[in-house]
């Protein structure tokens, strides 16, 4: 017999990944906790606040019958598709069939990924938003796809400029990833921008996978738009969403697609090969929530823009460069001419306890900013950026 231990190489398509960025995070700050640091978490973009009693009873009650547990309809059942239609027809005034434009998923992650893995062949192309959500980056790069960063600057407020894609990368392409209200910069768009969005899917036959799980924590008076509200989006377009941030049912795991029925049929057979679906119970309660009340989300929203308004005035004092978003549960802040937004965020964590998320994380457009999360106590907030403040004040003084 040998001594030599056995090596279980990764293959390819994972290789070069390295561990997630809030992965390695949570190691740091475990260790800072463990010292007695009062650890200050700005930087997760999870919700703090519990949905509404009415949807946590109503998961109470289901979760009590006798036949509740057991495997559910793949996809989704036919009264939580039909809840989702409902929810956009209510919503935003679009008509959607339940059937074949409609997929339940485990979260909207789940979804984002999965298609890449349904369209992207070796070789083709993503255009991804930089900076923009890593699993748009990942699912193209496991899928064996390559992926087009499209730069998202703040003198075009972060939308892309999508007549500067070269030729020759468009006719590789498969998918235009957007997310508006957009995570990390907070920024939104007008329906003017999808309608430009859909004429260039169509011209270079591309499909729009549009993330939006911002679009109901809006600030101001401000009511975002769905991509599906643009005549035809349909034929070129799908659109995710989550409950987790809509309605504060982050771990839950219940989403949604919904938009062009060919690709809707693609993700349904996906996930009929790697998936049992979701917890009837949980679809249970995603109609009640979609279906019921709003009205309460409007004092959930009132609670987030405190909180943006705390870090607005704090940044403003410490002198930085910082828009005020309309949407979203970040503040994205220029960081004060630093070209290493995550050496800068390692030192204000070590020195301070107060974590928030370096912007490069979301890609090399990122570098010199970073991501302040609102999905967090208020008076946590108000505490953290007192720390930042002080800091700050320290920095320039020595």
């Amino acid at each position: 017999m040998t001594n030599s231990k056995t090596v279980f190489r990764p293959a390819d398509r994972i290789a070069q990944f390295k561990p997630y960025y809030f992965a390695r995070l949570n190691q740091k700050i475990t260790q800072l906790r463990g010292k007695g640091v009062d650890v200050i978490r700005l930087d997760i973009g999870s919700p703090d606040l519990p949905p509404t009693h009415t949807i946590i009873e109503s998961l109470v009650d289901d979760v009590l019958r006798p036949d509740a547990h057991g495997y559910s309809v793949n996809g989704g059942t036919p009264e939580y598709r039909q809840a989702v239609a409902a929810y956009y027809q209510h919503r935003f005034g679009v008509k959607l069939d339940p059937q074949a434009e409609v997929l339940g998923l485990i979260g909207s992650k789940e979804g984002l990924f999965n298609l890449s893995q349904v369209l992207i062949n070796p070789g083709d192309v993503g255009l991804v938003p930089d900076p923009g959500y890593p699993v748009y980056s990942a699912g193209t790069l496991v899928a064996g796809g390559e992926v087009y960063p499209v730069p998202l600057c703040e003198e075009n407020d972060y939308l892309p400029v999508l007549g500067t894609i070269p030729e020759g990368v468009l006719k590789r392409s498969k998918i235009l990833w957007l997310n508006y209200p957009n995570n990390p910069t907070g920024a939104v768009a007008p329906i003017s921008f999808f309608e430009e969005a859909v004429a260039f899917a169509r011209k270079w036959d591309l499909l729009i996978a549009h993330d939006a799980p911002y679009v109901d924590i809006c600030f101001d008076g401000y009511r975002a738009p769905s991509l599906m509200q643009v005549a035809g989006a349909k034929q070129v377009a799908v659109e995710f969403n989550s409950l987790s941030k809509a309605y504060n049912m982050g771990g839950w795991r219940l989403g949604m697609v919904v938009g062009n029925p060919e690709v809707i049929g693609y993700l349904h057979t996906y996930k009929s090969q790697m998936d049992t679906s979701t917890f009837k119970p949980l679809m249970d309660v995603g109609v009640v929530a979609l279906t019921g009340d709003q009205s309460w989300l409007e004092q959930r929203n009132l609670v987030y823009k405190e909180r943006r308004d705390i870090i607005l005035d704090a940044i403003t004092r410490c002198g930085l460069d910082v828009r005020t978003p309309p949407a979203t549960i970040y503040v994205w802040v220029r960081l004060p001419g630093v070209g290493d937004s995550m050496a800068f965020c390692d030192r204000l964590l070590r020195d301070t306890g107060v974590s928030i998320t370096p912007g490069v994380v979301y890609g090399k457009s990122g570098e010199g900013y970073a991501r302040i999360s609102l999905g967090l106590a208020t008076d946590r907030i108000r505490e953290g950026m007192h720390r930042f403040v002080q800091w700050m004040g320290h920095q320039r003084r020595t």
